[in-house]
């Protein structure tokens, strides 16, 4: 069966999951403790698609056709564990306030540099676009940081083939060096790359 035809399948997909809380501040945050996985990206990267699809839910994350939406750390429980992911704001879309820009960094941050119970990161980047400044600020503090990411490789399905196995090619040896960041071509709506990315997610949970 072609991976674009396949019923969700995996943790995310098969265990509820359900919305803990949006934090605005670090001290809204749940107790640190157990596992998380959190996706960060560009604000019109298609995060909020992602974990939907990921999730097999069609609203888990909110998208909308105005990108910035998601101003708040959003955390989902899986299942009935200490397991969760994590939708950060995204970042560098220039129609978002200043004051709700300025507020997003110190926040995702606090975040990144103080939860001892994040297990990966996943960064989403448009394929067509490549890896943007705030793109590689993210994979350098992962690198520094000694955190595993993956790079999902958003709307793959807006190029041919042969010019998204090339970008994917392109990163892959830009990555060479640094084993603990992995990529791969990624499409919400033709379901390219779910079980890679669902596997590697889970990992991190497990």
């Amino acid at each position: 069966m072609n991976e674009a035809h396949r019923p969700p399948s995996g943790l995310l997909a098969r265990q509820p999951l359900h919305f803990i809380l949006g934090a605005g501040q670090r001290r809204q945050f749940p107790d640190d403790s157990g596992a998380e996985v959190a996706f960060v990206g560009r604000s019109n990267a298609g995060k909020s698609s992602a974990i939907n699809v990921l999730t097999g839910q069609r609203s888990l994350a909110r998208t909308s056709k105005r990108p910035g939406r998601t101003q708040q750390i959003n955390f989902f429980q899986v299942g009935t564990s200490e397991r969760r992911i994590v939708d950060l704001p995204g970042y560098g879309y220039a129609r978002v306030p200043e004051r709700v820009r300025l507020a997003w960094r110190p926040l995702i941050e606090g975040y990144l540099l103080n939860r001892q119970c994040l297990r990966g990161l996943v960064v989403l980047v448009d394929s067509r676009r490549g890896l943007t400044p705030g793109d590689e600020l993210i994979l350098d503090w992962c690198l520094e940081a000694g955190l595993p990411a993956h790079v999902l490789l958003t709307k793959c399905d807006k190029l041919s083939k042969s010019a998204a196995a090339s970008v994917l090619l392109g990163l892959r040896k830009a990555l060479a060096d640094h084993p603990s960041i992995t990529a791969q071509s990624f499409s919400s709506p033709k379901r390219i790359g779910l079980e890679q990315a669902s596997r590697v997610i889970e990992d991190w949970l497990a």
